[in-house]
């Protein structure tokens, strides 16, 4: 009896076997079919064998999903009417698939952004109310805010939320609050991407020669880092007046007593003052120093800071400003911190202590272009201040179009404004002739005053 059992067990595994092979490749043979058709994209053709495999063995292979999302796409676009409708329902659906069939590879922020957005784009065709489309980016942002990343899905976001604050069906502290959300999500990208880029970036002078795959990465991060500076701008000017001073300070003062003790409430409320230039009133040294008694930080420091430059005492303003630079650990937010002590003594006049600070500033963020096109005009503006003699003088112009041109080599997105800014100094430069007629090509010329760094003249 045993020994039928056993055979006939055998008979099973053996049919089963059997069965899987066939089936494996008959889902290969039919991969391979929408695969080739996909990568051509001919996405009509790939349709019918796309769908039959996803039907038949949703879980066969990823590329069902990475393929599928095009053709989908192709179909909405090819599409009109109810067709449209279905097939914009169809890809939603093959998301929701994917999350099911290759969950570690589909992270729920991003994939429920995304069909929030299709469903934003085509809301008309959907008839979605934007109150149901806000639910659903709410939802996708609060179930997984790391990976809801996309700088567009983002500003959408927000945007609805500033339309259902208009229509009054949203408070002035949610618009605020998601305001707060919003802003600090972008920031923290913008940090994400920063660190990543600025470990491609060269420091000083030196060449650094990039891998193919690298330069890849470098692109990459350049471009999501141009793409979140923008949406930042889109947000801010989305907001408008909506946030100003006279509805501000009301509300806070009317929510003092019941956050007083809250550092995120204290923190938010400090920065949108700041943000909207309102530190003449009391309200904001109120704020600063509650946040800061509560819990010193950097941000509390700096706060203080702008109180004591508010009071014109500038020489404990920058004590504060140290002290917020000592307590932040993060390169990044205290490179931002000596940007803006640099950007102060810049305004000031001060270029010697702006330069130290703006390279303080290069040193934890090395991927900071701005501070070198600062330091270039600083140069440019102190040149008539700078020489012995009309050349030497004229000379500093060599220096800032040097300074100006690390610009655009940290940062690809400001190649165009450095490669601009380096022409226009040039150009105010001993020409070729004048060179030539002085007899100084090659001459190093050591540059006095602040700047106190030497340029060489260009041989002819």
């Amino acid at each position: 009896m045993k020994t039928k059992i056993t055979l006939l067990l055998m008979l099973f595994i053996g049919f089963s076997n059997a069965f899987a092979q066939v089936t494996n490749e008959e889902d290969l043979a039919t991969l391979s079919i929408f695969d080739q058709y996909a990568k051509a994209k001919n996405y009509k053709a790939a349709y019918s064998p796309w769908m039959e495999l996803r039907q038949r063995n949703p879980k066969f292979s990823r590329a069902i999903y990475t393929h599928g999302e095009k053709i989908l796409n192709y179909k909405i676009e090819k599409s009109s009417g109810s067709e449209k409708v279905t097939f914009i329902n169809d890809l939603i659906k093959l998301w929701k698939e994917r999350g099911t069939y290759f969950a570690s590879k589909t992270p729920k922020g991003q994939y429920m952004a995304k069909a929030c957005q299709l469903q934003y784009d085509f809301r008309k065709e959907l008839s979605m109310s934007k109150e149901e489309l806000y639910i659903c980016f709410d939802t996708a942002y609060k179930t997984d805010t790391k990976t809801f990343t996309n700088p567009k899905s983002l500003y959408t976001y927000f945007s609805l939320m500033v339309d259902l604050y208009d229509a009054k069906n949203k408070s002035a502290q949610d618009l605020f609050n998601k305001y707060d959300d919003i802003s600090e999500k972008i920031e923290l990208e913008i940090k994400n991407y920063t660190q990543l880029l600025n470990k491609f970036v060269p420091k000083g002078d030196e060449e650094v020669q990039l891998s193919a795959k690298d330069k890849r990465r470098v692109k990459s991060y350049t471009s999501y880092l141009v793409a979140y500076n923008k949406i930042s701008g889109s947000v801010d000017s989305k907001l408008g007046e909506r946030v100003n001073c006279e509805n501000l300070i009301p509300l806070y003062k009317r929510e003092f007593e019941k956050f007083k003790n809250d550092g995120v409430w204290l923190q938010r409320a400090a920065g949108r003052m700041l943000s909207k230039e309102c530190t003449e009133d009391p309200l904001f040294f109120k704020l600063v120093n509650a946040f800061h008694n509560l819990d010193p930080s950097a941000k509390s420091a700096y706060y203080l800071g702008i109180l004591k430059d508010k009071e014109g005492k500038s020489t404990e303003a920058l004590d504060y400003y140290k002290q917020a630079v000592e307590l932040e650990t993060n390169s990044y937010e205290k490179s931002k911190i000596l940007n803006k002590i640099a950007s102060k003594f810049r305004k000031k006049g001060s270029y010697g202590k702006a330069r130290s600070y703006y390279s303080k500033a290069l040193a934890n963020n090395p991927s900071l272009g701005s501070a070198h096109i600062a330091i270039a005009a600083m140069y440019a503006k102190s040149a008539k201040n700078c020489g012995t003699d009309n050349f030497s003088k004229r000379a500093v112009y060599w220096l800032a179009a040097q300074e100006v041109r690390k610009a655009g080599r940290v940062d690809a997105s400001l190649k165009k404004n450095a490669s601009q800014n380096a022409a226009r100094y040039m150009a105010q430069a001993p020409s070729k002739s004048e060179i030539f007629s002085a007899a100084r090509d090659g001459e190093i010329i050591k540059i006095r005053c602040w700047i106190g760094r030497s340029v060489k003249v260009p041989s002819l």
